[in-house]
């Protein structure tokens, strides 16, 4: 063996780790990633193209990564001028694309430590490695330098703090723990600083394990790089229980494209790097939102109830308990019901407020205003007393159509009421024909309270038109079986579906 002696065997290194880790230096170090760590977010919340599956799946597959050398060399300028190594300015551009993705302005990468920090021990074979948790805050708008500074001072306390296993961090900070996914984090950054050729056996076929395409995926997704002849290159591996190939691919053309804008921007602040590269914005931003489509401008919310009232007279357009309502009964309950109200002064922008259970009297009630050409006000009989007299009175209602058995949860003389039960008579020897009512697009077509959970409830103010793109759009766009479980609320705040009063 032309070898010299070791100094120490590796039975030395444990019996030495054991003696620090017991003492003094373990508080002190478990101190550290004790406070460094508390608050820290408990899961990256990545984009999935799958739900996180309840039991942690390791199968894995990678995708190659390369920078090359025109990135690399400024890569290698930027971390001079900063002071930083490579490894520290890709771990800060990987944390913007990691913060970027998850929405999250604190995100934890892991990093294996070679751990051979003595040189007694830096030819002795055996596993030293440990796993350091690297915690990145990107809060407060920092720039390109700022952040390089901030990676640069928490990767030096991690390495002046690596005795610690990881395993016994994990004890001492006491995260939440979950069978679907690691603890501390999720997303690693392992850094191959390590000169050499490749591997030559004779008779033997050498594979780099990292270059096998199915691997096992211990974290969700996990980059490993290191320099090649002026490049950086490795790969990303990724679980594949959560994304697919095409999706890590983009993430990894997202972290060339922040690193190319650091290095050409060092005062840029990190949340206006871009991501998106040019064919991949014009397709979000353009391709995506290229959603022009005609729709009937000029009709408002009752004339399509009217149209969709000619097409299909006799299907049911409201079932409740036991009641079954075709289109033409309630267009000609409502149709009475809007002449009586034109006759009671109601037209366009004339609010009328509507406290009603929600029965088909109550669409016949609303239908009934717009087609009179008022704007209704939806008043829940739960409310208290004061909380509807206030939306009446900022709301400007003249009028409130009601029944006799609500009438006392209004108060008096704020507003006109008509009682649905005592004239139901007169109502329904009104005319059931139609009228022009003289109502714009642009006008109101009701007005509806936020909760006032943080204060006062506040009038929205909602025209016909705004109603009448939305509806259109949820013809076109939403299939049968998807619209049967829109709730009308969204228009007229009302559990009915848009495909049974609108077909």
């Amino acid at each position: 063996d032309p070898l010299p002696p070791l100094p120490v065997q590796y039975a030395d290194y444990t019996a030495w780790q054991r003696r620090r880790v017991d003492g003094d230096v373990l508080r002190r170090q478990a101190d550290y990633w004790r406070e460094t760590l508390s608050g820290a977010p408990e899961l990256l919340e990545l984009p999935t193209d799958r739900p996180r599956p309840a039991r942690q799946d390791f199968t894995g597959a990678t995708v190659e990564v390369e920078l090359d050398e025109a990135l690399v060399a400024g890569v290698t300028a930027l971390s001079r001028r900063h002071g930083t190594t490579p490894f520290m300015t890709v771990l800060a551009g990987w944390s913007v694309v990691l913060s970027r993705l998850s929405g999250q302005d604190d995100v934890v990468v892991g990093t294996p430590a070679a751990g051979r920090g003595s040189g007694e021990v830096e030819g002795l074979i055996g596993f030293f490695v440990n796993t350091l948790a690297l915690r990145v805050e990107l809060s407060g708008s920092p720039t390109v330098a700022e952040l390089l500074g901030r990676v640069r001072e928490r990767a030096l306390e991690a390495q002046r703090h690596q005795d610690v296993p990881f395993e016994q961090v994990v004890e001492r900070v006491r995260p939440a723990r979950s069978l679907s996914h690691t603890p501390l984090f999720q997303a690693m950054l392992a850094w191959q600083e390590m000169p050499g050729g490749a591997l030559e056996l004779p008779g033997l076929d050498v594979v780099r394990l990292d270059a096998v395409e199915d691997a096992a995926a211990l974290f969700d997704l996990s980059l490993g790089l290191a320099p090649r002849g002026g490049r950086i290159a490795g790969d990303a591996t990724y679980a594949t229980a959560l994304f697919d190939r095409v999706t890590v691919e983009r993430y990894v053309g997202y972290l060339r494209r922040v690193l190319e804008e650091m290095v050409a921007d060092d005062a840029k602040p990190v949340d206006r790097l871009d991501l998106l590269d040019a064919a991949e914005r014009r397709r979000v931003v353009e391709d995506w939102n290229a959603t022009d489509a005609g729709y009937p401008a000029g009709a408002c919310v009752h004339d399509l109830f009217r149209a969709q009232a000619a097409r299909t007279p006799e299907a049911v357009a409201l079932s409740w308990g036991g009641e079954r309502v075709t289109y033409a009964e309630l267009e000609a309950r409502a149709n009475g019901l809007a002449n009586a109200l034109r006759r009671r002064g109601v037209g366009p922008e004339v609010r009328v407020g509507i406290c009603l259970p929600r029965t088909p009297e109550l669409v016949a009630a609303m239908l009934g205003v717009l087609k009179a050409g008022g704007a209704y006000v939806p008043l829940d009989p739960a409310y208290p007393r004061e909380r509807l007299g206030y939306m009446l009175e900022d709301a400007a209602v003249t009028l409130v159509i009601t029944d006799s058995t609500l009438a006392d949860r209004l108060p008096q003389g704020v507003a006109g009421v008509l009682l649905l039960d005592r004239e139901r008579a007169a109502l329904a020897a009104e005319p059931g024909t139609a009228f022009e009512s003289g109502v714009l697009p642009e006008n109101l077509s009701h007005v509806i309270f936020t909760s006032g959970s943080t204060g006062r409830p506040k009038g929205v103010m909602i025209r016909h038109s705004s109603v009448v793109v939305l509806l259109h759009w949820l013809r076109e766009n939403v299939t049968d079986a998807e619209r049967s479980s829109v709730l009308f609320s969204t228009s007229i705040n009302f559990d009915v579906s848009v495909a049974e009063v609108f077909g």
